[in-house]
């Protein structure tokens, strides 16, 4: 029997996308991927063949590397490849005849194509599962210095901005007073500047952001009321419209307040699974998607906050029954019976690598928790170590922690160890 194929698509070279890969071959998919450039997929075998992601044809990218790998299943791996698939369907669905294959490949794998634009506008989603009886803080378009006014003097303090189309917290801002509101609030919704956008074409090699900074793109400005409590977050698989695997987290690090999560405590949690159920059959959800939460600190609550309409950070560990994702999804494209692979720990925290090792190298869940390291990639390790040591000089000064990133490996034990363990391995 041939192998189902199953495309993974990004617009980034973020370490997820690869461990995501590697958990589907192993699951018994036949993967490919159309990514940029030296993206670090390439330095495993998990990917049987690459195709090349060019940020100024982005359109063109996708659909020629579909019409060369002819898969079963294509996977978005961050929000801008999602956009751009979710605009590859509106594409083709113009093109008649010609466009139907991959109109049908897009909605086998993404879910119901009228709920496209839902799931990418912050405000419209939240209304929506509202009415599904789902527990969202209130939410709200932001149009002008003056709605913002009105919402802060209604909801009050803190409140949180967000922007459309944005990832990994860079589009969120907390506030507390009208003055942080409105200056967030200008700068949430500007265009990107030429010399920011400029910067990471030629440098980072990344051309996503000259078309909306060329074009003065504005983004929409979402008022979102803060919920105290600890943030979680869910990944689920679905298949036309019923969830088939999921996983549940507490956050316990973050790389910065907004940011990405670094540390994560798996949880069973009855009103995210049931949340996550009511969001796939409204939506009519199939493949991967992330749910994030707010847990209400008195009650436990959990709070709906956003919907990611793509694979996650944590989309690729396997921990145990109804908790393996690219088992259930070969499983549903080849129709046999979900075959898990073994729990990768029976520790509940799990520090994300290379995400904790770069936020902070001492940190005591390194060794407390479950350390997350692909080590049957040895080349994958050491090409995130070598890269992580920029990443982690630009996070530290995001951050503004005093630190020393240009000291000696030999002077930070917890470096040299894992180096030293990596080659052993």
């Amino acid at each position: 029997m041939l192998k189902a194929t199953v495309l993974v698509a990004t617009t980034h070279r973020w370490y997820p996308t690869v461990r995501l890969a590697m958990a589907l071959a192993k699951a018994g998919c036949q993967v490919e991927a159309v990514c940029p450039p030296g993206h670090p997929l390439a330095t495993t075998r998990a990917a049987r063949r690459i195709h090349t992601y060019y940020g100024l044809s982005p359109l063109t990218s996708f659909h020629n590397a579909i019409a060369r790998a002819r898969p079963d299943f294509i996977v978005p791996c961050d929000d801008l490849a999602a956009q751009h698939l979710h605009h590859l369907h509106d594409r083709e669905r113009h093109a008649g005849e010609k466009g139907k294959p991959v109109c049908a490949l897009l909605e086998r794998s993404l879910g119901a194509a009228e709920n496209y634009p839902l799931v990418s506008a912050r405000t419209a989603f939240m209304e929506l599962a509202h009415k599904e009886g789902v527990r969202v803080p209130a939410t709200s378009i932001i149009e002008n210095t003056d709605d913002l006014k009105q919402w802060t003097s209604r909801i009050g303090f803190p409140t949180v901005l967000k922007a459309n189309g944005s990832s990994g917290g860079d589009g969120t801002r907390i506030v507390h007073t009208l003055e942080a509101a409105e200056c967030a609030f200008r700068r949430l919704q500007a265009p990107p500047l030429l010399a920011r956008a400029a910067k990471r074409a030629l440098v980072d090699g990344d051309n996503t952001l000259v078309w909306p900074s060329l074009l003065r793109r504005r983004s929409v400005v979402n008022a979102q009321a803060f919920v105290v409590g600890r943030e979680a977050t869910s990944a689920v698989l679905c298949w036309q419209g019923a969830v088939l695997a999921g996983l549940n987290f507490e956050v316990l690090k973050k790389v910065r307040p907004t940011g990405h999560a670094t540390v994560l405590r798996f949880i069973e949690h009855p009103e995210m699974s049931a949340t996550a159920e009511k969001i796939a059959r409204r939506f009519n959800l199939s493949g991967f998607h992330g749910l994030d939460f707010m847990l209400e600190a008195h009650t436990g609550h959990a709070y709906l906050i956003e919907i990611n309409p793509r694979i996650t950070q944590v989309g690729h560990l396997a921990l145990g029954p109804g908790h393996d994702l690219p088992a259930a999804l070969y499983a549903a494209l080849s129709g046999n019976p979900i075959q898990e692979a073994p729990k990768v720990t029976e520790k509940d925290t799990i520090a994300l690598f290379p995400q904790e090792w770069i936020r902070d190298p001492a940190s005591e869940f390194l060794r407390s928790g479950y350390h997350d390291v692909p080590w049957e990639e040895p080349e994958l390790v050491s090409d995130s170590i070598r890269k992580s040591r920029t990443q982690r000089t630009w996070y530290l000064k995001q951050n503004s922690i005093v630190s020393s990133p240009s000291l000696p490996s030999a002077a930070r034990p917890e470096t040299r160890s894992l180096e030293v363990d990596c080659e052993a391995k």
